[in-house]
């Protein structure tokens, strides 16, 4: 590992379903033991001088996409809510360590969250405040994927961390198949090629055109984010080389 860190500043996706940390652990959406441990890493993190940026999803409360007994505009945008609610947990776990964090919402909660420019973001990360980013891209039928890749974009992060429940990118489901191929490294192009499922179409598009680097990788053992910050092999990189 690197003495300094490769990515300085780094948009972390993390999706609903991993807000409930370990299912068996509690019949909770939301695992507050996830969200002190995450908090912990990100501290750390900070404190080595990294501008963070945290995406969170709604996966664990609504999954606007799968709830076919409502209209799906309002479905998604009960989704868009269920992100607001994650991020003032993401925040409460935050302000229980001392660390200062601002949510730079899609959608105009007021006075919970609002909705917040491109330019006060980095405003805020320069200023050593960790950013969570709620709401989506505040538009129905867009997924987590695509708020993180916009957010990434606009305030010219160096790097995408998606975290998953899986090790990286493999050539098929490695669960079902033990033949799975796994990859370390990856293009876009053979990426889409392969049809891997990195991340929806419309997300990974926008990565590809603007050549930001998706780093695909499990969130556990504990440390994981801070090895690949400072250059550690973990997990999948997928980029233009």
């Amino acid at each position: 590992m690197n003495n300094n860190p490769i990515y300085k500043r780094v948009v972390l996706e993390l999706s609903g379903e991993m807000m409930r940390g370990n299912p068996s652990d509690k019949n909770l959406p939301i695992s507050f033991d996830f969200l002190n441990d995450l908090s912990t890493e990100l501290v750390e993190l900070q404190n080595c001088g990294i501008e963070l940026g945290v995406v969170v999803g709604g996966g664990n409360i609504w999954r606007g996409a799968s709830v076919q007994e409502i209209e799906q505009t309002t479905s998604h945008q009960i989704g868009m809510l269920a992100t607001v609610i994650n991020a003032l947990a993401l925040q409460a776990a935050l302000n229980k360590q001392g660390i200062n964090s601002f949510i730079a919402s899609a959608i105009d909660i007021k006075p919970m969250v609002e909705l917040c420019s491109h330019h006060q973001v980095i405003k805020r990360l320069k200023q050593k405040e960790i950013v969570i980013f709620a709401g989506g891209t505040g538009q129905p039928f867009f997924t987590t994927d695509t708020g993180a890749a916009l957010w990434a974009l606009k305030i010219q992060a160096d790097v995408i961390l998606k975290a998953t429940k899986v090790d990286g990118v493999y050539s098929s489901d490695p669960f079902v198949d033990k033949k799975a191929k796994k990859y370390t490294q990856i293009s876009y192009k053979e990426a889409i090629q392969k049809e891997l499922r990195v991340m929806d179409l419309t997300a990974f598009s926008l990565c590809k055109e603007y050549q930001l680097p998706i780093i695909v990788f499990k969130l556990t053992p504990p440390g994981n984010i801070k090895r690949i910050v400072f250059g550690e092999n973990i997990g999948t990189i997928v980029s233009n080389a």
